[in-house]
């Protein structure tokens, strides 16, 4: 039975937020992950221009303190996203965490971005999974000496809730890889958007782009899956296809959080903050009025358990009327499916068990 720890967010003048942090990180035995020397990635998702929910830069920086006392070197990390927006390539991810509060003279760390400039920059790994056998992680990730992985535990949209696991398998995959996850098929082109201009053309590695009678073509037997074209037309007018089951989209992506700690199992610790458990990711430009009250911070070595730990919590608590949950107010009730009804959030738990990622049976411990 995995160990989670828990604290919640009481705090006073002989103990703040930030020293139970430090505990929680103690009872993880972070000095004998984190070995000294250590390039340790501080896997985070930065939220989105206009979003507010993420975890606060001043609890990262907490985190960051705690690695040094370690003597490792640790750096702040994320990859770019699939669609268009504030995080779509190296340059706007890294402006938009700084403008998010995570510049170095908050965090005390640097941000270096696992997938590269353009989000291309990967390494395949190894996985014995069910539905892959390569899985395309950011190269920064995979050469990491260890991994704190801090994750924002809310409501996600595709998987029902996102946390250490959906951190991990969609955020450290590349772009090739984030494809892989959410689709099947090639990205598609808005025809009506379109203006012609060649610039995914000329950015296409592979031919798989032409122009014709004006609008640009994606041959899906050429493509690649790499996704650039989506971040480099100017008007938005190419987007990848949601067309994957969300079970399956579950299954790949834990699938890929196994390969993102492969070799690394020993040397990663993960920590949930269940606070400002929002209806939707933090992927989004806004943020819904949280679903239930802050309820705490869980820490464990074991990613299942400690997902499995955190939506036991938040389904035990009671609803806040007034938010996006209509029903399944009263304690004990399934949050995440009184929002997403047809989202059968377990799989992700279910799967990262069956693969070896991780237990459900967890032992919840106060501090």
């Amino acid at each position: 039975m995995a160990k989670v720890y828990f604290a919640d967010m009481r705090g006073g003048e002989k103990e703040n937020l930030f020293d139970k942090i430090e505990k929680l990180l103690k009872m993880t035995d972070l000095g004998k992950r984190v070995m000294k020397h250590d390039l340790a990635a501080v896997k985070m998702h930065f939220g989105e221009k206009g979003n507010h929910a993420f975890i606060r830069p001043l609890f990262a920086r907490k985190v960051v303190e705690e690695i040094r006392k370690a003597g490792a070197k640790p750096f702040l990390t994320d990859s770019s996203t699939l669609y268009p927006g504030e995080r779509k390539e190296g340059v706007s991810s890294i402006d938009n965490a700084i403008a998010n509060g995570f510049a170095y003279a908050c965090v005390t760390a640097p941000i270096i971005m696992s997938d590269g400039l353009r989000g291309e920059t990967e390494t395949a790994v190894a996985v014995k999974g069910e539905l892959l056998h390569e899985v395309y992680i950011g190269s920064v990730i995979a050469e990491a000496d260890s991994i704190v992985c801090l994750s924002h535990f809310k409501c996600h949209e595709l998987t029902g809730f996102g946390g250490a696991i959906k951190n991990l398998g969609m955020g450290c995959a590349s772009r090739r890889g984030k494809l892989v996850q959410h689709s099947t098929v090639a990205p598609k082109v808005a025809t009506k958007f379109c203006t012609g201009c060649g610039a995914c053309l000329k950015s296409c590695a592979h031919g798989a782009i032409a122009i014709a009678e004006g609008k640009a073509v994606i041959d899906a037997m050429l493509c690649a899956g790499c996704s650039r074209c989506i971040t480099i037309c100017p008007v938005k007018a190419i987007n990848i296809q949601w067309n994957e089951a969300s079970d399956l989209v579950m299954k790949k992506m834990a699938e890929y959080a196994k390969g993102a700690v492969a070799g690394k199992e020993e040397r990663t610790v993960f920590m949930n903050f269940i606070t400002q458990v929002s209806p939707a990711c933090d992927c989004y430009g806004h943020a819904d009025a949280p679903i239930v009250n802050d309820i705490g911070i869980c820490a464990s070595v074991d990613p299942v358990a400690i997902d499995q730990a955190c939506a036991d919590l938040v389904n035990g608590a009671r609803g806040n009327r007034g938010s996006a949950l209509k029903k399944g107010l009263k304690p004990g009730e399934d949050k995440f499916r009184a929002i997403y009804p047809e989202i059968s959030w377990e799989v992700q738990l279910e799967h990262g068990e069956k693969i070896g990622l991780g237990r459900r049976k967890y032992e919840l411990v106060k501090i």
